[in-house]
């Protein structure tokens, strides 16, 4: 786990690194949205619709730094955090997830990410628009949403996360930078949408 002020997350080989942040849609409250998230099915596939992908290659197919998809039937949506496995956190200060790409330290990795996100010529990649109706939970898009808080037949726990975020539409940015020869971070930034 990552402690570097900020709900954390780790995501594991069975995730391939494409950590999840869901929030509910519109008359769906959080536990719902949460729990309509399937994760990674044996078949790879939706119970029911063998042609289907499963929630996790659907996370998987997500070709940019991040993405926003659709979950369940009633507007929900996640956004993933995709390209690679990578231990991830959320700032609130700057409502950014930080990722872990390469670093010495957490002090290090830390004073990365506050250099690329003052600096003006950082290139931020745009990976759409995410509404979310408030807090959500950062976790591995492998693990289903109802499989949280349930420990594993050989021990230990899914690895998940708070993210204390306000409703509201969100602008989703991304950026990867190689600040110095020790620290290489990933940025998901999320921005109020002005109405």
């Amino acid at each position: 786990m990552l402690g570097v002020g900020g709900a954390s997350s780790t995501s594991s080989a069975r995730g391939a690194g494409r950590g999840v942040r869901s929030g509910a849609g519109a008359g769906e409250d959080k536990l719902s949205a949460l729990t309509c998230w399937g994760g990674c099915t044996e078949s790879g596939s939706v119970a029911g619709d063998a042609t289907a992908p499963d929630d996790y290659d659907r996370a998987c197919a997500v070709d940019d730094l991040a993405g926003v998809i659709p979950i369940g039937e009633n507007g929900a949506q996640a956004l993933v955090l995709a390209d690679e496995p990578a231990t991830s956190c959320y700032l609130p200060r700057h409502r950014v997830f930080l990722r872990w790409l390469a670093a010495d330290s957490e002090a290090g990795l830390r004073t990365a990410a506050d250099l690329v996100l003052a600096d003006p010529a950082t290139m931020w990649e745009e990976c759409g628009t995410w509404v979310s109706d408030g807090p959500a939970v950062l976790m591995d898009s492998a693990e289903a949403g109802s499989d949280l808080g349930v420990e594993y037949p050989g021990g230990g726990m899914p690895s998940e996360a708070s993210v204390p975020l306000p409703a509201g539409h969100w602008r989703v940015r991304a950026a990867q930078a190689e600040v110095d020869e020790e620290n290489w971070v990933g940025l998901v930034q999320l921005l109020p949408v002005e109405s």
